[in-house]
C-alpha cells in the first residue's frame, strides 16, 4: 500500500457485529467480552481490507507517517516479527521488494521464535531466539554489509497477568535488543521497541538517551486506549556501550 495509511482505515464505519446474547458453551465470559470488543474493532477491519496480517500494522504506518522511519533503501531488522504485519510494513516504505524501479531497494530481516509465512520482499529467520547468541550471528550474515539502519520491536513475552513481572520481563527484553545496537545498527539508525509502562520504564529511556541523539515516547491511535502500551523511539544513533552478545 503505497501513500497515506490513513484512508484505508479513517473512512471505515465503526461497524456493530451481532453476537450471541449467551456465551457459547466452552467460553468464559471473558473470553466472549474480547470477541465482541475485537469484532468492532477498526483496526481489525481495515488490517483484512488492506490485507495485513493483524491490526498491529497500523501502530507501525502511523509511527511512521509521523517520524519517517522507513525510507525506501533501508535495511530493517523486525523482532518478534510474528506474524508478519510490521514486516509487511517495512517492506513497503523501504521498497524491499522492488516494487519501484525509481526508489533503492531495501531489506527487511524479521526473527521470532514462532513460524513466519513468507512474504515477498522479506527474509524470516524462525523459529530463532533473538537474544541467542547464536541467532546473533545469524542476523549478521544476512543483513547487508552486516547492519541494520533500522531496529524495529513489537515483541513481548508471554504475559503471566501479573503487571509488575510482565512489564520487568519486556524492559528486559528491550534492553537485550539495545545491547545488539553498538555491532548491529548502522551510526545515525533508528531503533524502536514496543513496553508496558511501569517502573522500570526509565531504565531503558536512560539507555536510549545516553544512545540516540533524539528519544521520544508515541502511543499510536491504534493501541487501545486502556492498555499500558506504548512505543519508545530512538533516532540518529551514536553509538553505546556494547552488551554481552
Amino acid at each position: 500500500m503505497a501513500g497515506s495509511w490513513k484512508p484505508a482505515w479513517a473512512s471505515l464505519r465503526l461497524q456493530r457485529f451481532h453476537t450471541a446474547g449467551r456465551c457459547r458453551k466452552g467460553r468464559t465470559a471473558a473470553e466472549h467480552l474480547w470477541l465482541a470488543r475485537h469484532l468492532k474493532d477498526p483496526f481489525v477491519k481495515a488490517s483484512k481490507v488492506e490485507s495485513y496480517r493483524c491490526r498491529s500494522a497500523f501502530k507501525l504506518l502511523e509511527m511512521n507517517e509521523r517520524h519517517r522511519i522507513l525510507r525506501p533503501g533501508l535495511r530493517v531488522l523486525d523482532c518478534g516479527a510474528a506474524p508478519g504485519a510490521w514486516s509487511q510494513v517495512a517492506v513497503q516504505r523501504v521498497n524491499a521488494a522492488g516494487t519501484d524501479a525509481t526508489a533503492p531497494v531495501g531489506f527487511v530481516l524479521g526473527v521470532d521464535l514462532l513460524h513466519i509465512l513468507p512474504l515477498e520482499g522479506a527474509t524470516f529467520l524462525c523459529p530463532a531466539d533473538v537474544t541467542d547468541p547464536r541467532t546473533f550471528q545469524r542476523i549478521r550474515d544476512l543483513l547487508p554489509g552486516g547492519k541494520a539502519d533500522v531496529i524495529l520491536s513489537d515483541m513481548a513475552p508471554n504475559a503471566t497477568g501479573i503487571r509488575g513481572l510482565d512489564h520487568d520481563r519486556l524492559i528486559s527484553l528491550c534492553l537485550s535488543l539495545l545491547d545488539m545496537a553498538p555491532d548491529v545498527l548502522h551510526p545515525r539508525g533508528a531503533f524502536l521497541c514496543k513496553i508496558w509502562a511501569g517502573s522500570q520504564s526509565h531504565r531503558l529511556q536512560k539507555r536510549l538517551t545516553e544512545a540516540f541523539q533524539n528519544t521520544r515516547t508515541v502511543k499510536p491511535a491504534a493501541s487501545r486506549k486502556e492498555s499500558s502500551e506504548l512505543y519508545l523511539l530512538a533516532t540518529r544513533y551514536q553509538g553505546g556501550r556494547r552488551g554481552a552478545l
